[in-house]
């Protein structure tokens, strides 16, 4: 009964929370579409960026207030927040999202997603995303790509426009490399080499690395871990997730990385799905040592 009660409560923050920043942002928004003058979006972005920035430290209240979890983080030193990074994460959970938020407020800039593009449907926040300069994705299987090839040029023209947007203030531009959240099923059917991992898709963030040119100073490879089970949503708003375990490290990106183009150049796409698999590897054997000590 208790742990109900506290997810009732935690969610009622979070709606009220979500109601109360999101009114200012649709006011930013409509004098943004009222106003299209550069100058003046740049300042009319900073401000919505700081509306954004205090419903993360009101859920990081209502979080710290209500839920017992134990926050076991390394990793944030060093970290800007007047920094450009690209973010990189393993992908488990909805509660992936919060925790990235909940770590990283303050020491790097707001946290920019690639979204599905049916999430601009999601009551209130789907026009907040929106109006910040969420970019919204449409997202085509391969089987769809096969029979008509002119998407993928849509997906990555969609890409280019938001990162140019991405390109206009210090940004932390999130990417999920796996595409997707983990599941043993998606596992199995994937026949992926890792053991906590899905195959990473390169291609997404080699545009994105090419699109924001010179200006990602690293990336930052997130690493979560939940000792007890992955948590859905709920089990995270009743507090019934006792452990979450994030692992942050500054990966340098590669010299050159974003001056090549991963559609075009073979040899590129070769050097930067080995760089890539690397990565993916070290990660799976931090997911095993966290799990196994955990």
């Amino acid at each position: 009964m208790l742990s109900l009660l506290r997810g009732a409560a935690a969610l009622l923050l979070l709606v009220l929370n979500t109601v109360f920043w999101c009114l200012p942002v649709f006011a930013g928004a409509l004098l943004k579409l009222l106003l299209p003058v550069p100058s003046v979006q740049r300042r009319v972005d900073a401000v919505l960026h700081a509306f954004a920035n205090g419903w993360v430290a009101c859920n990081s209240g209502w979080m710290r207030l209500l839920l017992p979890t134990r926050w076991d983080v390394q990793g944030l030193e060093g970290l800007r927040p007047q920094g450009w990074y690209l973010v990189n994460c393993n992908h488990q959970s909805w509660v992936d999202v919060f925790v990235l938020q909940h770590a990283l407020r303050g020491r790097i800039p707001l946290l920019k997603f690639f979204l599905k593009q049916q999430l601009i449907y999601v009551p209130v926040i789907g026009l907040a995303w929106w109006a910040l300069g969420f970019p919204f994705m449409k997202r085509h299987g391969k089987e769809a790509l096969r029979r008509r090839p002119e998407l993928r040029h849509q997906d990555q023209e969609a890409t280019l426009r938001a990162c140019r947007r991405f390109a206009r203030a210090p940004t932390s531009v999130m990417n999920f490399a796996e595409g997707t959240r983990f599941t043993s099923d998606k596992h199995r059917r994937q026949g992926s080499p890792y053991r906590h991992l899905l195959k990473p898709r390169a291609g997404a963030m080699a545009l994105t690395l090419n699109a924001m040119g010179e200006r990602f100073q690293s990336m930052v490879d997130a690493t979560i871990v939940y000792p007890a089970g992955v948590p859905t949503f709920w089990d995270f708003l009743c507090g019934r997730v006792p452990r979450i375990v994030l692992r942050l490290r500054e990966v340098p990106i590669p010299e050159g990385f974003a001056s090549r183009d991963y559609a075009a150049d073979p040899a590129f796409r070769r050097d930067f799905q080995r760089w890539l698999t690397a990565l993916w590897e070290d990660k799976d054997r931090e997911l095993a040592s966290l799990l196994q000590s955990a």
